[in-house]
């Protein structure tokens, strides 16, 4: 199996996208062919024994086949021909905005290139760390309390500190800051507005335990370890992303048989209505012995490979389960029965 690894796009986590996409090199096995996405949206064709992060970061790539998107896949385009660029699967690999804000999805539906990774309303209720928490509890799924807050708003709102800010459509940690007094909010939320125009405020628990949990849907669901970050207050972007070209299993948390099948009931139930086609990753809080959603990650970093023992195997066997769209017949029944539409 050939599959393309499509990672970049205009983004505040594309050098994120770079990591990930390179380290896929030592997970799998089948043939893989890079499609990087740059700043500017422009593809191109990256050789896969020569892509390493100085291509990217010098500009070098611009020197690679560049490709145009048309019906079925990725092509090379020269002065008297064209031609389609080889895979047999897609992989999107892009974080952050264009990858998991829907663009990138809804580019690979539109030109009918298969592909891993989650679909349009998936992404864009993922995307958004508000849309997220309505949609959870849509489907039983507890979220801490939270306020909302706008760029334009008034900054004169009543909190119990600490509290936690985060831009709400950006991943990576980034922009996030722990607030502990009033004092402290207005540079918080000035940190987090220039990355987004709304941010969300939720409660800082000292010491809530955390679980990450990825997997998907292929004739049974497919689970990874349940997995405890080590962290100081939170996973800030250095702590979390750096190492996120991360290819070796991690220690699996310590949990009960009960536990769980809490963490796994919680996660059929987020990845059920939308999620399939995609691997995904559900970030967790543990209260109480109550099970909150945190964040979906529907392009994890690294594709958290590293949360399971068979990574390779999942992606291949994922291939042969994705959603399949409605075919919609070419027919005019009822076009020349409505006289406007005749021109007269």
């Amino acid at each position: 199996m050939k599959i393309g690894i499509v990672f970049g796009g205009k983004s505040f986590e594309h050098e994120i996208s770079i990591v990930s996409a390179i380290a896929m090199k030592r997970v799998l096995k089948a043939e893989l062919v890079y499609i990087f996405c740059d700043y500017n949206r422009d593809f191109y064709l990256i050789p896969t024994d020569k892509i390493n992060s100085k291509r990217f970061s010098s500009g070098e790539y611009k020197k690679d086949k560049k490709l145009i998107l048309k019906k079925g896949g990725f092509f090379q385009k020269s002065m008297m021909s064209e031609k389609r660029v080889e895979l047999d699967i897609a992989l999107n690999i892009s974080h952050g905005a264009d990858g998991e804000d829907g663009k990138m999805a809804s580019l690979l539906e539109f030109f009918e290139i298969p592909f891993i990774g989650p679909r349009l309303e998936a992404s864009v209720i993922s995307y958004s760390k508000l849309f997220t928490k309505i949609y959870a509890r849509e489907f039983g799924v507890k979220t801490l309390e939270y306020k909302t807050l706008q760029k334009s708003s008034s900054r004169d709102i009543e909190l119990d500190y600490p509290v936690i800010v985060k831009p709400t459509r950006l991943g990576s940690s980034i922009g996030i800051s722990i607030v502990k007094n009033r004092d402290d909010l207005d540079y918080a939320l000035d940190v987090a507005f220039e990355f987004d125009t709304q941010v969300v405020i939720e409660p800082f628990i000292q010491g809530i335990k955390e679980y990450n949990l990825a997997g998907c849907k292929t004739e049974t669901y497919q689970f990874s370890i349940i997995e405890e970050p080590q962290k100081e207050e939170f996973l800030d972007f250095d702590k979390k992303y750096l190492d996120f070209s991360r290819t070796k299993r991690v220690s699996e948390a310590n949990l009960s048989d009960e536990m769980v099948e809490k963490l796994r009931d919680t996660f059929v139930k987020l990845y059920e209505p939308l999620f399939a086609g995609s691997l995904i990753r559900c970030d967790f809080f543990v209260l109480d012995g109550e099970v909150y959603i945190n964040e979906i990650n529907p392009v994890p970093g690294s594709m958290a490979n590293y949360l399971f023992d068979n990574f390779d195997e999942i992606i291949a066997n994922l291939a042969s389960y994705l959603p399949r769209s409605t075919k919609v017949p070419a027919q005019y029944k009822y076009i020349n029965t409505i006289g406007a539409a005749k021109g007269k």
